[in-house]
């Protein structure tokens, strides 16, 4: 399979594929597509089905698979970027729910439980997250621009929840209270801010979907 990705704030990645190679999205993703691709819908069992539902996504796979050279393109649902990941043995990566876009059929896509009940209560997209395990390429949809850094073992960096965007399995994240009574009714901040803790990439984007809603709820017009 080779990819590429084009486009400005809606980007599409455009996947070519050999005779037989498969592509899966969870939400019908695809925008367009050569004729030869011919498309299965999947469940996956009945706890499967239900745990991708828990962590907001489809219960059911769209499988494509090339009957001859062909190409399938998939296509974001908010302004931002899509982000190719190379998964493998080594690699596992926690993304928040609801970016996977689409992957190549060896990706294993499953829901990951923060262990710290801190970060399940309060941390917003914290407490559940997807994992992507297995072997081979995955696409993932980035609200706004990315920011990535790489975190030595023990290094932290202080994120609104919102922002984290996902990390490598070796990260450890932990949600706490903002210091201060003060700084919670007034600092406009919020109530809690997420640690992420080396070793391990994390990923961050710069307007998630809440902030924008949040944003821009001032300008819609109430109903009488």
């Amino acid at each position: 399979m080779e990819y590429e990705i084009k486009g400005g704030s809606f980007p599409v990645v455009i996947c070519r594929l050999r005779d037989g190679e498969r592509m899966i999205t969870e939400k019908g993703s695809m925008v367009w597509m050569s004729p030869n691709m011919e498309m299965e819908t999947r469940g996956g069992g009945l706890g499967k089905m239900f745990s991708k539902a828990f962590s907001g996504e489809s219960m059911f796979q769209n499988i494509y698979t090339a009957r001859g050279d062909g190409m399938i393109a998939f296509g974001s649902s908010f302004p931002g970027k899509i982000l190719p990941l190379e998964v493998s043995g080594g690699r596992e990566l926690i993304m928040q729910k609801s970016s996977f876009l689409a992957s190549e059929e060896t990706v294993d896509l499953s829901i990951a439980f923060n262990k710290k009940m801190g970060a399940g209560f309060f941390g917003g997209e914290g407490f559940i997250m997807q994992k992507l395990s297995g072997r081979g390429m995955a696409f993932v949809e980035i609200d706004g621009d990315l920011v990535e850094y790489d975190l030595a073992p023990g290094q932290q960096i202080v994120v609104d929840t919102g922002n984290v965007a996902g990390y490598e399995s070796t990260v450890t994240m932990d949600v706490r209270q903002v210091p201060g009574l003060k700084n919670k009714l007034m600092g406009g901040e919020g109530l809690f801010n997420t640690y992420l803790t080396g070793p391990g990439k994390v990923m961050l984007q710069t307007m998630p979907i809440s902030s924008m809603a949040a944003a821009l709820s001032g300008y819609i017009p109430k109903g009488n």
